[in-house]
């Protein structure tokens, strides 16, 4: 007996960049990535079949293997579905073998010991931020660690000054096809968004007025040390607590740091065999 998901195989092949794709390995990772977003949230078989657009025969066969293997993990009923501790696993090896990151967090480490702010360094992936390290401030602690997760590149500072420095002709792969909204401040036009990023290119930094999280104003300064730069830190206030002359103190900090970053990381990276 041939399984549905054997029968993808037969179907006409589909080339991504001109290389063929697998069909069932696509769903695989169409499925994690979907969990993985959904955070904490457990999602139902019908209700991820209807967001993929997947048959649910053919979804719950790979279901039963993720589970099987611990990329997915199901309650006790078998009706609900969540991402599995082997996905931790993986992305924590990321974490350890990234060739940047050692490098980097000790500059994190001494921001934060110096102001007791919170500062992030996040990554540039497709159209969106990952948080690869975080350096809490004692005044403001999350119930959740951000390491691992990600926001459209649009809605965070982080991501408005990797794409200042990504080359004009690249602006647009690295947006969605809607500007969703994450709070009422969120730049959704395409236009405000561009004279934004010009702002950005023009001073340095970028801003993000309480665009991705009511109540915290963020500042970020790409990291050169790669060319164009997929890396940023940044440093997140409440704005209850922000005055100008302690914005101008942070982004001062921030730039600061980025030049000793780079001066730092710059002359490894020809040895450096990741990108």
């Amino acid at each position: 007996m041939t399984s549905s998901i054997d029968n993808d195989t037969t179907e006409p092949p589909i080339t991504t960049g001109g290389v063929r794709e697998v069909k069932s390995a696509a769903r695989t990772v169409e499925i994690l990535e979907f969990l993985a977003a959904r955070q904490n949230k457990p999602v139902r078989l019908r209700e991820l079949s209807e967001a993929l657009g997947v048959p649910r025969s053919s979804l719950h066969a790979l279901l039963r293997t993720l589970v099987t293997y611990g990329w997915v993990r199901a309650d006790s009923s078998g009706t609900l579905y969540g991402i599995g501790i082997r996905a931790l696993l993986a992305g924590t090896t990321y974490l350890d073998t990234d060739p940047y990151l050692p490098l980097v967090t000790p500059f994190l480490d001494e921001l934060r010991e110096q102001t007791d702010e919170t500062f992030h360094l996040g990554r540039l992936d497709a159209q969106d931020v990952v948080y690869l390290a975080t350096r809490e401030s004692s005044q403001y602690l999350r119930p959740y660690s951000r390491v691992g997760r990600r926001l459209p590149a649009y809605a965070t500072s982080l991501g408005k000054a990797i794409l200042a420095a990504q080359p004009t002709d690249d602006f647009e792969r690295h947006l969605p096809d809607t500007l969703s909204p994450l709070t009422p401040n969120t730049l959704t036009d395409r236009k405000a968004l561009q004279a934004d990023i010009e702002i950005v290119r023009e001073r340095g930094y970028a801003v993000d007025n309480e665009e991705n999280t009511l109540g915290l104003r963020c500042f970020a300064v790409a990291l050169p040390y790669a060319h164009p730069a997929t890396d940023a830190i940044s440093a997140s206030i409440p704005v209850a607590r922000l005055s100008p002359e302690r914005e101008q103190e942070i982004v001062a900090m921030l730039r600061n740091a980025s030049d000793r970053i780079t001066r730092v990381v710059a002359p490894l990276e020809s040895r450096i065999a990741w990108s």
